[in-house]
């Protein structure tokens, strides 16, 4: 069986590495790895193979950034290419960035059996992006790998039920293999300069960082916490704040982190705060409370006893969040066992279909 997985930016790395693993002992199936070079800079995309043991992708399409027509329509004409050439049994996709879509739509246009992975999550917010990239992904695909019993119900709801499977949660089988490596050897992933007591933030939606009045709002909030926040940041929107408004002196801002780096930073933060989808997950999964810089979410499952707090970018409901009392409840089991990678193999390999090329 021949499967062409499609990548392009950090979060799909970090899940592609659980089903690779996976794929590559398994001697009945080939794995073409395509990366649209969605996420093009080193420190967000090469060390990610490195440090997960990925295999270096068979192809590389150096999209680089663009606006989304462009940068999806480049990718669909390098995609199809590969897809015609290679003839795969599946394509494999994940989440739901531009490449997501890309690899969807050419695989469909050709044919070619497509299953996505975290298939199923709503955010019910049609300005983001990333949800049309869901809402598309899911109609067309052939199997749907849902990471939950809430995106089950999405499906459900859809008219999409009989290609839905509830595997559990491929990031929750990645933090904790990754935990485990970074407590046998906790002195690999310090960083020096950082102050030894922490709140860890991240911004990196388009909502928050091409939005000023946002990005001042929460740097206010930042900033009358008067906690120490380390905030990873990519450089573009470094320089969108330099050129806005004078960074507070408790904000300590680097350049983007490796993920193991970044498992190591949430595992010894006090609490998180993160625009991210993913972030907010493994911070769950970490046992740290987090806070959610945005007017939604897709894991609703993280919200209760307040292991999950929205509060948009409103300084005071940031400010009250950051004050507030550590859940008492335990994590609850409804991203699954740590296993969603091995039910997603066998599926595939028990559901082969026909290629029409």
């Amino acid at each position: 069986m021949k499967i062409v997985t499609v990548i392009g930016a950090r979060p799909q790395f970090i899940k592609a590495a659980t089903i690779s693993r996976l794929l590559i002992d398994d001697p009945d199936i080939d794995e073409i790895l395509i990366h649209t070079g969605q996420h093009y800079d080193p420190n967000m995309s090469d060390i990610f193979f490195e440090e997960l043991n990925i295999p270096h992708p068979d192809f590389n399409l150096e999209v680089g950034s663009a606006f989304h027509a462009v940068q999806t329509g480049k990718m669909l004409e390098g995609i199809e290419t590969i897809l015609m050439e290679e003839k795969p049994d599946w394509t494999l996709v994940y989440g739901d960035t531009n490449s997501t879509l890309a690899g969807a739509l050419a695989a469909t246009k050709l044919n070619i059996p497509l299953a996505h992975v975290e298939a199923g999550l709503r955010s019910f917010n049609r300005k983001m992006p990333e949800e049309i990239n869901r809402i598309v992904t899911d109609r067309i695909s052939d199997l749907l790998f849902a990471p939950t019993p809430t995106a089950m119900i999405n499906l459900e709801r859809e008219g999409l039920l009989s290609a839905s499977f509830l595997t559990g949660d491929v990031m929750l089988d990645s933090t904790l293999f990754y935990r485990e490596k970074i407590l046998k050897d906790p002195d690999l992933y310090k960083m020096k300069g950082l102050p030894p007591e922490y709140l860890l933030a991240t911004v990196h939606r388009a909502e928050n960082t091409d939005n000023i009045n946002n990005l001042k709002n929460l740097f206010q909030a930042f900033s009358e916490s008067r906690q120490a926040i380390v905030l990873p940041i990519h450089p573009r929107t470094r320089k969108i704040i330099a050129n806005a408004f004078r960074i507070p002196e408790n904000v300590h801002i680097i350049d983007p982190v490796s993920y193991l780096q970044m498992l190591y930073l949430t595992l010894n933060a006090g609490k998180v705060l993160t625009d991210s989808g993913g972030l907010q997950k493994e911070a769950y999964f970490l046992g740290r409370q987090c806070i959610t810089l945005r007017t939604e979410t897709e894991w609703v499952e993280t919200l209760h006893d307040n292991w999950n707090i929205i509060t948009g970018t409103d300084p005071q409901k940031i400010l009250d969040a950051i004050r507030s009392k550590a859940p008492s409840s335990s994590q609850n089991k409804s991203f699954g066992n740590g296993k969603a990678a091995e039910a997603i193999v066998e599926q595939l390999k028990s559901r082969r279909k026909p290629s029409f090329l």
